[in-house]
């Protein structure tokens, strides 16, 4: 009862956290005149996948590399398999064939890039981590550099930044929205994952097995609650986007810093499996949404049957 006291705690915190540190960044940001094309390219992405950064660093400095690694793969597969089908399941969404073309792909590549990178190094070195976070500057400059021109993408980055709009405040409240924030994300992570370790100590599980299912579903809250309010006011294209969105940052970001911060092996058991369903996941979205323009109920099941499957495999090894 102790340990899943601590996991609801630590998930809470990370969730309101979340929140605090975007509201505050986007007041700070807003005061001090950034655009609203570089809030949302940036500090709303940075901030719905923080949770996902503070528990895969303060994982990694607590030598649980499963939990670190497992964190992001487990909530790249669950934004595609779980959230977006749930979402699809209550409202489907169109897509931006133009958006899907760009940050599709490059989701996809990203995945294909960490699971080269993971196979051939064995280990998420300084050398890694520095290319990660090299390729996501450079996303972003690419992209800052496309759509400052405007346009249908331009739009869907600008009203991403509204989807944490915070009420009218002075510099400093903004700031101390961050910086409480920051300390409710620091404390929820480290809740969330000492009643991780010690659950899978408990079931018998691996840790890696624990960060891809209850640590990933965990801190992809913010996700889900992000896409599944633009999906149901009609903001298909920043739903689309948020998923894809935060699997690009999740690898690029998350798995980059932490390995600057902190370089980790690759945990044995992690496998073929979990890079596959990672690669396949990213695939089939880029499938199904190059081809119908459309994502339907019927792909909403499909995807959330790969889930389950998924899942059953892990527990079953």
């Amino acid at each position: 009862m102790e340990i899943a006291i601590q996991i609801i705690a630590g998930l809470a915190l990370l969730a309101l956290g979340g929140e605090g540190v975007i509201r505050g960044a986007v007041g700070v940001a807003r005061r001090l005149g950034l655009s609203e094309l570089l809030i949302g390219l940036t500090l709303v992405g940075f901030g719905t996948s923080s949770p996902e950064l503070i528990t895969s660093i303060d994982a990694a400095l607590a030598g649980s590399p499963g939990i670190a690694l497992g964190n992001v793969l487990g909530s790249n597969i669950g934004n595609i398999l779980l959230i977006l089908a749930l979402v699809l399941l209550i409202k489907p969404i169109a897509v931006n064939p133009a958006a899907v073309g760009r940050d599709g792909v490059i989701a996809l590549g990203v995945s294909v890039l960490l699971a080269g990178l993971a196979l051939a190094f064995g280990e998420l070195n300084r050398i890694v981590g520095a290319l990660l976070v090299t390729g996501l500057a450079a996303y972003i400059l690419i992209v800052w550099r496309l759509e400052s021109r405007g346009g249908t993408a331009a739009e869907v980055h600008i009203e991403s930044s509204h989807t944490h709009d915070p009420a009218p405040q002075a510099l400093w409240v903004s700031g101390l929205f961050a910086a409480g924030g920051l300390g409710l994300l620091m404390l929820g992570a480290d809740l969330l994952v000492t009643g991780a370790v010690a659950t899978a100590r408990i079931a018998g599980l691996s840790e890696t097995v624990i960060g891809l299912t209850i640590v990933a579903i965990g801190t992809s809250l913010p996700e889900l609650v992000a896409t599944l309010a633009a999906a149901l006011k009609g903001r298909s294209d920043v739903a689309f986007g948020n998923i894809v969105g935060s699997n690009i940052y999740n690898i690029l970001g998350i798995l980059g810093v932490t390995a600057l911060i902190r370089p980790f092996p690759i945990p044995a058991d992690v496998g073929l499996l979990d890079w596959g369903v990672l690669v396949a996941s990213a695939a089939l979205l880029l499938v199904f949404a190059l081809t119908g323009r459309r994502l339907t109920r019927m792909e909403g099941v499909a995807f959330l049957a790969a889930y389950v499957g998924f899942v059953y495999l892990l527990l079953s090894k």
